[in-house]
């Protein structure tokens, strides 16, 4: 009993996640072109998206989902928890095709369970390997290096992604950048958490709590216009997949985390690494999307 009532919170987590996603990518349609990343452009997309009903109805549905996930984190394991998030992707296409089923197909459903069952696998076994106590402190030169690293790479998505024609590889593109801004969030609200032990003072003078605020408002304002840019097919995929698998690479590198070895842990996971690459890029390459945008753009129904 106590087990179902886990996967049923992380369940009604993965739910209250598509649903805020789905609402986002919605209420993205309605606000004002900013896609050329122009400032006045950006202040005038970002003043739409905090005043608009569905994306303020999207930010409720994420405190409802992170509670719910905190409260299965609480009660069961984080190797139980974690992959039953990755059920969102497939809700929230579900939720997409509903409404619009013009823009998304059951090929991309299928890929998406694909992608979600690869990303759960790995999640579990990444996560199931032998990690003994380690320093509650990150590395700092590894940490220095990764945060560099992210943040050329997500530079270099968002400036590929505002030059691409092409609308799924655009989402896409910044799908990915949106994915490293979460995992770097991830990795300082971890410091946050172990500054937050030595009590407020230290908490409210550190810079782990305001970068954790600046990156965390990026990364809501790019996932808005990753959500614009085109087909959720494109960009959900690739910020669900980026997210936890550079989140494992930090904690290996920064927080000297260990992951599953042996010969054939890392066989799988090495195929597993593959599916989820074949499976973004068929999810990015959306044909009913891109046959809808040319209906319209032709003044069809």
């Amino acid at each position: 009993m106590h087990q179902w009532i886990v996967v049923l919170l992380g369940l009604g987590a993965a739910l209250a996640f598509a649903l805020s996603s789905s609402l986002k990518h919605v209420s993205a349609g309605h606000h004002p072109d900013a896609q050329s990343m122009g400032p006045r452009k950006l202040a005038r997309f970002a003043q739409a998206m905090l005043s608009h009903p569905l994306w303020l109805g999207a930010i409720g549905c994420d405190v409802v989902g992170l509670g719910l996930q905190v409260t299965a984190l609480h009660l069961g394991a984080l190797v139980v928890v974690q992959p039953l998030l990755v059920t969102g992707l497939v809700f929230a296409l579900l939720l997409r095709r509903f409404y619009d089923r013009h823009h998304i197909g059951r090929r991309q459903v299928v890929w998406a369970v694909v992608l979600s069952a690869a990303l759960a696998g790995f999640v579990i076994l990444a996560t199931t390997g032998h990690n003994p106590i380690r320093p509650e402190r990150a590395d700092r030169l590894p940490a220095v290096v990764a945060g560099i690293c992210g943040a050329l790479l997500a530079g270099a998505c968002v400036e590929l992604g505002r030059r691409q024609r092409d609308e799924g590889r655009s989402a896409a593109l910044l799908g990915i950048a949106v994915g490293i801004i979460y995992a770097a969030t991830a990795a300082l609200l971890k410091g946050v958490t172990d500054v937050a032990l030595k009590g407020p003072v230290a908490l409210f003078s550190s810079w782990q709590l305001y970068t954790v605020a600046v990156i965390g408002a990026t990364g809501l304002l790019l996932n808005q216009l990753a959500f614009q840019a085109g087909p959720l097919t494109a960009s959900l995929p690739a910020t669900a997949t980026v997210d936890p698998l550079l989140s494992i690479v930090v904690g290996v590198f920064v927080f000297d985390e260990q992951i599953r070895r042996g010969p054939a842990g890392g066989v799988v996971l090495a195929l597993l690494v593959v599916l989820l690459g074949i499976a973004v890029i068929q999810l990015a390459r959306n044909p009913e999307y891109a046959a809808a945008r040319a209906e319209e753009a032709a003044g069809g129904p």
